[in-house]
């Protein structure tokens, strides 16, 4: 599955969004991606999400596989917004 949407965030995707997107994550048995420009990052990976340092307003793409796809989209979806 995939989906794209904007980070909504004033503040971009700071740390503290990314610990919280690390921990949604974590929590699936899903393996997560996000898609940023020429980059591909782990959503699994705190550091990765963190060297991004994408500014509010910036469309990425997330795509997800596994058994808890549908769930785990729906939640980081709403973090980003």
């Amino acid at each position: 599955m995939k989906k794209e949407t904007i980070i909504k965030n004033t503040k971009g995707l700071h740390a503290s969004l990314a610990a919280k997107l690390v921990k949604v994550t974590s929590k699936y048995d899903v393996d997560v991606k996000l898609y940023y420009k020429d980059k591909v990052i782990d959503l699994k990976s705190i550091l990765g999400l963190m060297s991004l340092a994408i500014p509010s307003g910036e469309n990425v793409k997330v795509t997800a596989e596994g058994v808890d796809a549908v769930v785990a989209l729906k939640e980081i979806e709403a973090l980003l917004k």
